[in-house]
C-alpha cells in the first residue's frame, strides 16, 4: 500500500502564491508518476499536473499551465506543486495521486492507484 498525505493548503489572495507538498510512504517500488487533482465544489475532479519519478517529465492542464509547477524530491519522496498567480477560480481540494507504471493517460484519475485526504485552497478576490 501507498500513503500520501498532502500538506500546504489555505487561504491566498488572488496573484498570490501557495506550495503544496506530498508525502510519499509505503510500499513505492512500481510507482511511477505523481499527479495532482483538484475538486471544487460541485465539480468533478480534475487534473492539474503530474510527474514522473524516473524521468522528471512533466505534464499540466491548460488552465495552470505557465502559473503552476510540479517538482520531486526523490530523496525525500515528496512531491511538491507550486502554484503561483492564482486565481479565485482555483480554490479546491487539491488531492496528490500515484499511479504505477502503465500505459494509460497522465491525465486521467481514473489511472491512478492511490490517493491523499487533500488540502484545502481557496484563493480570495
Amino acid at each position: 500500500q501507498v500513503r500520501l498525505v498532502e500538506s500546504g493548503g489555505g487561504l491566498v489572495q488572488a496573484g498570490g502564491s501557495l506550495r503544496l507538498s506530498c508525502a510519499v510512504s509505503g510500499r513505492t517500488f512500481g510507482t511511477d508518476t505523481m499527479g495532482w487533482f483538484r475538486q471544487a465544489p460541485g465539480k468533478e475532479r480534475e487534473f492539474v499536473a503530474a510527474i514522473r519519478w524516473s524521468v522528471g517529465m512533466t505534464f499540466y492542464a491548460d488552465s495552470v499551465k505557465g502559473r503552476f509547477t510540479i517538482s520531486r524530491d526523490n530523496a525525500k519522496n515528496t512531491v511538491y506543486l507550486q502554484m503561483d498567480s492564482l486565481k479565485p477560480e482555483d480554490t479546491a481540494v487539491y488531492y496528490c495521486a500515484a499511479r504505477r507504471l502503465g500505459v494509460g493517460s497522465y491525465y486521467s484519475r481514473a489511472e491512478y492507484d492511490y490517493w491523499g485526504q487533500g488540502t484545502q485552497v481557496t484563493v480570495s478576490s
